[in-house]
């Protein structure tokens, strides 16, 4: 009996957005919240054409997942529903019956806008929480509670840790960050955290090269044969991905990418791993 409870299936919540899904988190937080069970989160953001939304739906049906979806636009919200009916998979449009009630009583027009809204309340302050994490912890500070971080983030110097470490704090994830230096062993604190957490940082060496010397301009005391030397650079970044693939933590190449789809990315990994129960 025992064994069976052990075995039984986590429900899954699949949350899809044309923008950060943020709209659509905090609903499904508020909705979860009423029930005295675990769920496995995955989040499709971005979502703009309809060949993502079939193999989005077609993983749903596989999984028996409910979707709940905020969108801007008709067409993608349309193709989930058309899908919905054809793979026989439950689908939830969090904000058009709101958004027709208004317009409709108002009399106004819609705007096709994505974008993130305001969060409820408890929101604010569990935001307010994750973003005073992520000043204590940022840069390898403070290790002795790293471990009570949602997501720790790692790469080399000058892979944008710290405004992607505050741009999730933001999103209401408590997020550390500690640089990795060759040559110098990382903190115990680092590898003493579940894999499934931790993010390791990349991008192509041309734009770390360039960021590297723009950073010399005004630190000027650095090392600058070395910092910023292309081919130490690339050394440094091959060295970083292998310890990386040793640690079992997943690389995020963040070359040509605003910090909003790099979050987007880390949430999507860190949801297909981690089951998670709403507070």
């Amino acid at each position: 009996m025992a064994k069976a409870k052990a075995n039984k299936k986590v429900p899954e919540i699949f949350l899809v957005s044309d923008h950060t899904g943020e709209t659509a988190a905090s609903a499904a937080r508020a909705a979860m919240s009423q029930f005295q069970t675990r769920w496995r989160y995955r989040f499709f953001g971005e979502i703009r054409d309809e060949s993502q939304v079939l193999r989005m739906m077609e993983l749903a049906r596989d999984l028996g997942a409910i979707v709940l979806y905020t969108l801007s636009r008709d067409s993608i919200a349309d193709a989930i529903r058309k899908r919905g009916v054809e793979l026989a998979v439950p689908v939830v449009d969090l904000l058009g019956p709101v958004m027709e009630t208004v317009a409709s009583h108002y009399k106004l027009k819609r705007e096709f806008r994505p974008g993130p809204q305001h969060g409820f309340t408890d929101e604010h302050f569990r935001r307010v929480d994750a973003v005073e994490f992520a000043v204590r912890h940022d840069d390898g500070t403070n290790l002795h509670t790293l471990y009570e971080a949602d997501i720790v983030l790692t790469g080399v110097s000058r892979t944008s840790k710290t405004p992607l470490c505050m741009y999730l704090a933001q999103r209401g994830y408590k997020t550390g960050n500690v640089p990795l230096v060759p040559g110098i062993d990382p903190p115990r604190e680092l590898l003493d955290i579940e894999p499934s957490r931790v993010f390791g940082l990349t991008l192509d060496p041309a734009t770390l090269v360039a960021i590297r010397r723009a950073r010399l301009r005004s630190l000027p005391s650095l090392n600058r044969l070395a910092y910023a030397d292309p081919e130490t650079v690339a050394t440094e970044l091959r060295w970083a991905l292998r310890f990386f693939r040793a640690q079992g933590w997943r690389s995020v190449d963040i070359s040509g990418k605003a910090v909003e789809e790099n979050a987007s990315r880390i949430l999507e990994l860190l949801a297909t791993e981690q089951e998670v129960a709403f507070p």
